[in-house]
């Protein structure tokens, strides 16, 4: 069998790693001030450390810390100084600053943001669109409060709600915040930044009238479904061109009231009927964009859907079922790693010029963790090394048959 043509100087591992340039990582440490009174086990090997639990779907601090013991004398390519003991990483996750990791991952974000994004959407509208929901986390433990009954037991378990922004032609988050599950999300809004150049996309969990002025007054478009027992005044009914795709079904300006303290004022909205023949349902959708086809109203909130597969995503792929430490500060800090690996994740598929799914992608990785193959080069043809070694082998076997068998003797 010949010499493979992937052969690579540094594992798979710390070709990702690579990805995470080590001044990045030296600003963050200084901006944090995260290795303040610290000897050996600084941030960066901590980081290391959480991004292995990533890649590697780790469920526990023995699984970690036993696992990275097996790589002494490896550890050269991914710059990793200190291999923790379980203590050692656990006293970390829960006393380590989370703005570190924070920090890491807006400026990979600043970094491969452009590279990630595709922008055929705001080619045609000429503006930034951006989705936000939420999505729950259970937790075993009652560390934040959650929703829902108590268990048989009477014991309360914790949840913690994870409220994220993307941008639609990036599909990796690009704001998080986090609060209990018992946190509304209509509360989430008020962090927005507002601007003549956004549309929010949201589902009608998000609705608040006090929002939608402020959105308004601040020239921010948005663009959710209206609550069945909405109260409002039905001001005009506009006419549907010909040319609008036929499920529109009805376009009206309609007029609401906002309550702020004893202060009562009038918004006028935008609401627009939408029969969607896929799923053979009716939708009714508002807006304060009044310019925009009635029909791209629709399309803009049926690009909702790409964050649901972005939590499908993360929760599918990544240890979110089993944290590494019954506090908060640790679940924050694996949840911000977690959001790493997968944007290393992305920027690597974006690099790609073979289609992978993005599961195989985390699964190839996690099985060749440390083998030392050229990662984009292998996974353009993995099939090529098998194919040589194939062809070599049938050249060999038809030299023995011409050459080397012996011949029988003649009577």
């Amino acid at each position: 069998m010949s010499k493979s043509n992937y052969f690579s100087s540094k594992s798979v591992f710390g070709q990702l790693i690579s990805l995470i340039d080590d001044q990045l990582i030296k600003v963050a440490v200084k901006k944090s001030d995260s290795d303040r009174y610290v000897k050996r086990f600084k941030t960066k090997d901590h980081l290391i450390s959480m991004l292995f639990c990533s890649f590697a779907k780790c469920t526990s601090l023995r699984e970690v810390s036993g696992a990275m013991l097996g790589l002494s004398g490896k550890t050269a390519g991914f710059q990793l100084s200190h291999i923790p003991k379980r203590s050692t990483l656990s006293d970390a996750n829960k006393k380590r600053k989370v703005e570190f990791f924070e920090e890491i991952y807006h400026k990979l974000l600043a970094q491969y943001g452009s590279f990630l994004s595709d922008s055929r959407i705001q080619d045609v509208l000429k503006k930034q669109v951006k989705i936000i929901d939420s999505t729950t986390i259970s937790l075993f433990k009652d560390i934040l409060s959650c929703v829902g009954r108590k268990s048989k037991d009477g014991k309360s378990k914790g949840g913690i709600k994870v409220h994220t922004v993307i941008n639609a032609d990036e599909k990796v988050p690009s704001m998080v915040w986090f609060s209990p599950a018992t946190t509304h999300d209509h509360n989430f809004l008020k962090k927005l930044n507002c601007d003549d150049n956004t549309i929010y996309v949201f589902d009608k969990g998000y609705n608040d009238y006090s929002a939608f002025k402020y959105f308004t007054d601040h020239k921010t478009g948005f663009v959710t479904r209206i609550k069945d027992n909405a109260l409002y005044d039905m001001i005009e009914t506009r006419e549907i061109p010909e040319t609008i795709h036929s499920g529109v079904l009805l376009d009206e300006i309609i007029e609401i009231e906002v309550k702020e303290g004893k202060i009562v004022s009038k918004l006028k909205l935008r609401k627009v009927k939408f029969y969607d023949r896929e799923h053979k349902r009716e939708f009714e959708f508002i807006t304060n964009l009044f310019d925009l086809r009635a029909d791209l109203i629709a399309a803009l909130y049926k690009i909702r859907w790409q964050i649901e597969l972005l939590f499908k995503q993360l929760k599918q792929n990544f240890p979110l079922r089993y944290f590494l430490g019954d506090n908060e500060n640790a679940i924050k800090i694996q949840i911000y790693c977690v959001l790493i690996v997968n944007l290393l994740i992305a920027v690597i598929k974006k690099k790609l010029k073979r289609s992978w799914a993005f599961s195989n992608l985390v699964s190839f990785c996690k099985i060749h963790l440390f083998n030392y193959i050229q990662l984009i080069k292998f996974l353009e043809n993995p099939e090529k090394d098998w194919i040589i070694d194939q062809a070599e082998s049938e050249q060999m076997d038809f030299f023995d048959a011409l050459f080397l068998k012996t011949p029988k003797k003649q009577t």
